[in-house]
């Protein structure tokens, strides 16, 4: 089983596949002053919660684009259900080639939580700046370090020190990657719960109707490591949130 499908099952019951609230989600709106008319392309976009809900409070238009053959379904018809289908769309497949096709086309370029895409948020900011207007807004969603985290903890979360840093040192990330920090809106504990420890409960089910799946095994130690890891590790030492970016240099 791959990691995609091992999310698809823990995620199963989110609308928001990150540790964000939904009250938080609608600040970040607004914090971006967003307004009708607007365009808005976000890359990993999952089941297109920030879109959809932001296409029905503020007016925007936009394209998600993702790989998750089981989340695309679920953003297309939380648009129909909001009744912004008619601005909003969703894309299958790979979210780097999607922003290469792209040229000064969006006010607000959105990568939450994914700057795998890039090879970490210097080169996906790279990836994202030539679909954004000029004076335009790049939305990138990061955890970081707490100053003190000890060794073992990157092994026991499934991480290497280097992929991210601490919450300064990300923002001298931000600027070496020719951006300027404008504003930030960053998860709570609460809201790391409601994200990580709810997966535990919806990969339990999925493992009580699936015993002789021949994934069961890795889909069991998957629960394990995730709620061992959270518990120990993830919860005291590792922040996140998402960063509002213009850019400085084109």
């Amino acid at each position: 089983m791959d990691i995609l499908t091992m999310h698809e099952i823990s995620e199963a019951g989110h609308r928001i596949l990150n540790p964000f609230t939904e009250e938080k989600l609608m600040l970040l709106g607004e914090i971006c002053r967003l307004r009708p008319g607007q365009r808005q392309l976000d890359l990993c976009c999952g089941k297109g919660e920030m879109l959809c809900r932001w296409a029905d409070a503020f007016g925007i238009e936009g394209r998600g684009v993702d790989i998750s053959e089981a989340f695309l379904p679920v953003a297309r018809a939380r648009a129909v259900e909001l009744g912004v289908a008619d601005r909003v769309t969703f894309d299958l497949g790979e979210a780097a080639e999607a922003a290469k096709a792209e040229h000064m086309q969006y006010d607000i370029v959105s990568c939450i939580g994914a700057t795998w895409i890039g090879g970490g948020l210097a080169g996906t900011a790279d990836l994202m700046r030539p679909a954004l207007v000029d004076g335009g807004l790049l939305l990138i969603g990061e955890p970081w370090w707490a100053e003190d985290t000890p060794d073992e903890a990157y092994a026991a979360v499934g991480m290497e020190r280097e992929d991210y840093t601490t919450l300064e040192g990300t923002l001298d990330r931000i600027e070496g990657a020719g951006l300027e920090l404008l504003e930030m809106v960053a998860a709570d504990g609460d809201s790391w719960d409601r994200y990580v420890a709810s997966q535990w409960w919806a990969v339990s089910d999925w493992l009580r109707e699936n015993a002789g799946s021949a994934d069961a095994p890795a889909m069991r130690q998957y629960l394990e490591t995730c709620r061992r890891g959270y518990v120990r590790f993830q919860r005291r030492y590792m922040g996140w949130g998402i960063f509002v970016c213009r850019v400085t240099e084109r």
